[in-house]
């Protein structure tokens, strides 16, 4: 009988959808909802984002203040009062899963999640956890609790995981247009959370269980993490006997079978990248698993801020200069292009070893404002014209966004570090690429 309700309640689109952690996940999703017809109602422990939101202004960029004042005219609002969960028909779980110090699953903002639901529960419910996690979280932390409650799942409420799959500032894919996938703990649970997500995500993937799609997020994230590794290697190994690990890349790329490109860089940044593979690791540990391939990526993404600034001290050499004493700036401090997103950025970690190494540092992001450093302390960010710009020794180029004027800066600096390799299409003594320490050479092709 809930279920017929409940698939009523869906179709009808007179469900009230609760979403837990408005940030790049939730906000977008519940968005999504309120579009779809929804009445939906965002739950969020930061008051000041609560006000930000009912006031018609977004902090999420791929959310325009234009969209979310449509959601609020569609009835859409924030609220602290997690005692409104208890209206719910169905709860959407967003909140965020980082690692702690000692690089083990930090769960606390799942639990806590849980422990407002639980409190204001009823019966018949929805709940979906999205947050990323290790294989068998939605059972030990979500249905385990609801046991010792005399809740059954699939019977008195339904459970299902469903990992999210959001790539802030992509212009093609967003939440409504990336498939996504489902399992829930009965076949009733995953039939009724794919009903409902598919008034928004037409693309459901349905699995077996909660663990398949728990693993499914983790397989996807490790990965992109292990090619990454693999190709920052590469650029340290290029590096060492001189070959332009850019041009092999693109002439690897142009097999149309067997390889998928990756690219270099200073490291990894996001939610994901950097933190999925150690979930995956620390629970085959568990099983005493050891996963190599895991932790050998870790350690070799992990390197890549110290190797740029080796590369900054060795351009600087170059130029007569030491690192100790030198004025550097960054350009980016996000962790990708385009978007204002700094979580994990390696960004961070370069400017905390020039730092450390005695370089002047200043950071110029044109999506970033400040940012923290490792003491907590505010960093403003700064904006740079054509004349400053040859005030410093060296110019290192993080997270290449397009508003930068790569002519004017290849024009303007004295010494340029490229870890993107944005540089390609200028040709100057001046830039030494990450990958091929030389300076930028164009050697005729002869047809």
């Amino acid at each position: 009988m809930m279920k017929q309700t409940m698939m009523k309640k869906i179709n009808d689109k007179t469900m009230t959808v609760g979403v837990i952690g408005l940030g790049y996940v939730g906000l977008p999703l519940a968005v999504a909802f309120s579009s779809a017809g929804y009445k939906v109602i965002g739950f969020d422990i930061d008051a000041d984002k609560v006000s930000q939101l009912n006031a018609g202004h977004s902090y999420i960029i791929d959310i325009t203040e234009e969209t979310l004042t449509g959601a609020l005219t569609q009835g859409f609002t924030a609220t602290t009062d997690f005692s409104l969960l208890s209206e719910m028909d169905a709860i959407s779980i967003c909140v965020p899963t980082p690692l702690t110090k000692a690089q083990t699953p930090d769960v606390s903002y799942i639990e806590s999640a849980v422990s407002q639901i639980n409190q204001y529960k009823r019966l018949g419910q929805l709940i979906v956890l999205e947050s990323t996690t290790y294989p068998g979280t939605t059972e030990e932390l979500i249905e385990h609790v609801f046991d010792n409650e005399g809740y059954q799942a699939g019977s008195d409420y339904f459970l299902c995981f469903s990992p999210e799959r959001v790539d802030p500032g992509n212009p093609i894919y967003n939440t409504q247009n990336t498939p996504k996938v489902i399992g829930g703990i009965t076949e009733d649970c995953t039939l009724l959370g794919k009903s409902l997500y598919e008034k928004v995500i037409p693309n459901m993937v349905p699995v077996s269980s909660p663990k398949v799609a728990e693993m499914s997020k983790l397989i996807e994230n490790t990965f992109r993490s292990i090619n990454i590794a693999f190709v920052n290697e590469l650029a340290m190994l290029s590096d060492t006997i001189d070959v332009d690990v850019w041009e092999s890349i693109e002439a690897a790329g142009t097999k149309p079978f067997g390889f998928m490109k990756f690219q270099p860089g200073p490291g990894i940044g996001g939610h994901c990248i950097p933190l999925d593979p150690m979930y995956l690791s620390w629970k085959a540990k568990e099983s005493n698993f050891y996963s190599s391939f895991i932790d050998l990526a870790q350690e070799i993404n992990r390197l890549m801020p110290e190797f740029v600034c080796e590369k900054a001290s060795e351009a600087l050499n170059n130029a007569r200069k030491s690192l100790n004493g030198s004025r550097v700036l960054l350009l980016g401090v996000a962790y990708k292009t385009d978007i204002d997103d700094v979580r994990e950025s390696p960004a961070l970690e370069v400017y905390e070893l020039l730092k450390e190494k005695g370089a002047l540092v200043d950071v110029n992001d044109p999506f970033v404002s400040e940012f923290r450093n490792q003491q907590g302390a505010k960093v403003e960010t700064v904006n740079t014209n054509d004349t400053e710009l040859a005030a410093y020794d060296l110019v290192i180029m993080l997270t290449p966004h397009q508003s930068f004027d790569l002519q004017a800066i290849a024009a303007n600096s004295q010494l340029i570090l490229d870890t993107k390799n944005a540089f390609q299409a200028i040709t100057s003594d001046t830039i030494f690429t990450m990958g091929k320490m030389a300076k930028k050479k164009r050697v005729p092709v002869l047809s």
